[in-house]
């Protein structure tokens, strides 16, 4: 299956991103400049990403960050679906492939819960707190900062880590990778810098064109002077899948 499109222009949205530098791009520009880093990430997600990022900081949940991740679950998880970016210079930094939960579907992920036990993904935005390790080696804790939809993610130990099921040759042979209990599980040869990077407050942005989430979520009702006060007044950013 395809890619699954969320049809939304891209928009300048205020961002303030932390320290200055030579390399800084323009706040403004932010959504375009990540998209042009990643020419082969959904564009119109990113700017979702960094709509729920400026969100947040308006709420005064974070002053400021330097690193943003971002998961398509609408792609396969065959493809690369996690990239990772330099907030100030907008650079990506990894596109890599990441698991879903075991419940969440096999290809392709369909099914998200905040539930403890319900061994699924979920979606939102998520800041990274502090490294361990644990069964799973080395490990990076998420906080959950979306009310209903990933804000158990610390009593439900979902944790970025490394896996031996994430590779493009068990890919190849199941037509999938392995699955995780929900948590976003990444290769084993690159885990210890990914988490390294994202590790002490950066943001994680986990997208699915789900209806509920796109209009409930807190992290798309912000109301700026450049943004809609509401995401679902624009009626095509309620689509499901395929539309």
């Amino acid at each position: 299956m395809g890619r699954r499109w969320l049809p939304i222009a891209l928009i300048p949205w205020l961002f303030l991103a932390g320290a200055a530098s030579g390399a800084e791009v323009a706040s403004e520009n932010l959504a375009e400049a990540l998209a042009a880093a990643a020419p082969q990430a959904n564009a119109s997600v990113l700017a979702l990403a960094v709509r729920a990022a400026e969100c947040a900081r308006h709420q005064g949940l974070l002053d400021s960050f330097k690193h943003l991740a971002v998961i398509d679950y609408s792609l396969p998880s065959t493809q690369p679906r996690l990239w990772i970016f330099d907030v100030a210079s907008a650079r990506l930094l990894f596109q890599e492939l990441v698991a879903h939960g075991r419940n969440s579907g096999e290809a392709e992920a369909e099914h998200f819960s905040n539930r403890e036990g319900s061994k699924m993904s979920s979606l939102g935005l998520y800041q990274t707190t502090e490294t361990y390790y644990g069964s799973n080696g080395y490990s990076l804790r998420l906080r959950g900062l979306d009310e209903g939809f990933n804000d158990n993610a610390l009593s439900r130990a979902i944790v970025m880590h490394g896996a031996a099921y994430v590779s493009q040759a068990l890919a190849g042979r199941l037509g999938r990778l392995g699955r995780s209990w929900g948590c976003p599980a990444v290769r084993q040869e690159v885990a210890r810098t990914v988490i390294d990077t994202l590790k002490g407050g950066a943001l994680l942005f986990a997208y699915y064109p789900d209806r509920q989430w796109l209009s409930q979520s807190a992290f798309f009702q912000c109301s700026t002077s450049t943004a809609p006060s509401r995401l679902v007044d624009n009626p095509l950013l309620g689509r499901q899948p395929g539309g």
